[in-house]
């Protein structure tokens, strides 16, 4: 017991010296419960809904009121044209859209049996799926109160709903998860892969003693930096092809945008990736830290907090401030705009920018750290 004690005491010791051990083990745990304990969330709430109302009348607006009044969804706006609608859709400021019909005032007036129209956008079949549900729960509960107060002032009551729903979901009619999953598998393996490849690069030359050849040669550091990234580049592009390609026969996954722009957006995408790597490789001095680091910032930020499995309209604010960080929740939305729906550059360019910035600062990081190294 007693070289137990001992042993221990010393190795006490050895953890309060050691700082970063310290600090991962006491507020490491504590961080990832706040961070994800927040994020992990299935509830579905702030849906942009927008509406277009043909009948402008009090009843519709009620209706608009019920749903905005629900809590589950946010009003972005009305509309006038058609053309709006697949605007506001395929740039993510809309995921739902209500139709109210002309005449919708009257027929709620006169007990005439009425439809309106709910579009959602499928290319999340889980949100697209609760949202109906909510659509559909609110005007059920608007048909059965009009019921209820045309009952109690001496009306004669309907044996059928006075107000129905018809639901359209626009580019995954049949709600397949599999559209919504592949196009997320797609940047979550080729994110760990090109961060982790990436990051044991300059790492290995440090393990082998060869940095300092390479430091004493007539190699720029932009040059070194180019050098390194352009096989992985290569590498990690095929994947992502061979991933797209094998997708689409085994899971009919479609392709209904430009095969020219597709590249393009995967390409900055890994760009960006392999910028991350390299910095986590101009940081770590041992390639089990390297590979420990870029495993942690690309699988759980990619996984959580990129939109791919958990919506992030639905996480508080500041988690959806922090996931402004994370390059594959961009990716996302120009690969599903793309591949789902067809959309032009006009409708996620901001992604291709913020994809496009965070390439430039990851690789303008690498190349100053090597310059401070090399100086």
């Amino acid at each position: 017991m007693r070289a137990l004690v001992a042993v221990a005491i010393k190795e006490l010791h050895q953890i309060v010296r050691d700082r970063r051990t310290l600090a991962i083990l006491l507020f490491f745990p504590a961080f990832m419960l706040l961070l994800y304990g927040y994020a992990l969330n299935f509830d579905i709430r702030n849906v942009r809904i927008a509406v277009q109302d043909l009948d402008r009348s009090t009843e519709s607006r009620e209706l608009v009121s019920a749903f905005v009044n629900s809590g589950y969804f946010d009003l972005v706006g009305y509309l006038d044209a058609d053309a709006e609608v697949e605007r506001l859709v395929n740039r993510n400021e809309s995921r739902a859209l209500l139709v109210v019909p002309a005449r919708f005032g009257t027929d709620v007036t006169n007990r005439r049996p009425t439809t309106v129209q709910v579009i959602i956008d499928g290319d999340n079949a889980n949100t697209a799926s609760t949202v109906m549900g909510y659509a559909q729960a609110i005007v059920a509960e608007f048909s059965t109160e009009i019921l209820l107060a045309a009952s109690a002032t001496g009306g004669a009551g309907a044996r059928v709903p006075l107000v129905t729903l018809e639901p359209r979901i626009w580019y995954n009619p049949q709600l397949r998860s599999t559209l919504f999953l592949v196009p997320g598998l797609i940047a979550f393996i080729a994110m760990i892969t090109a961060v982790v490849s990436t990051a044991l690069s300059v790492v290995r030359e440090k393990e082998r003693g060869t940095m300092e050849q390479i430091r004493m040669s007539p190699i720029g550091s932009v040059a070194f930096i180019l050098g390194k990234t352009l096989p992985y580049l290569a590498l990690s592009f095929a994947a992502a092809l061979l991933i797209l390609f094998t997708a689409r026969i085994l899971f009919d996954l479609p392709m209904r945008g430009s095969v020219p722009l597709l590249w393009g957006a995967i390409l900055l995408f890994l760009v960006g990736a392999q910028g991350q790597g390299l910095l986590i490789s101009t940081i770590a001095n041992s390639q089990q830290l390297a590979f420990q680091v870029a495993l942690l910032s690309s699988f759980l930020p990619t996984f959580i907090l990129s939109g791919f499995v958990f919506p992030l309209s639905s996480m508080p604010m500041p988690i959806q401030v922090i996931s402004h960080i994370v390059p594959a929740r961009y990716f996302l939305v120009a690969l599903r705009a793309i591949v789902l729906k067809g959309a032009g550059i006009e409708a996620f360019w901001e992604q291709l920018v913020a994809l496009a910035i965070f390439a430039t600062v990851t690789l303008g990081l690498t190349a100053l750290r090597l310059r401070k190294e090399w100086s």
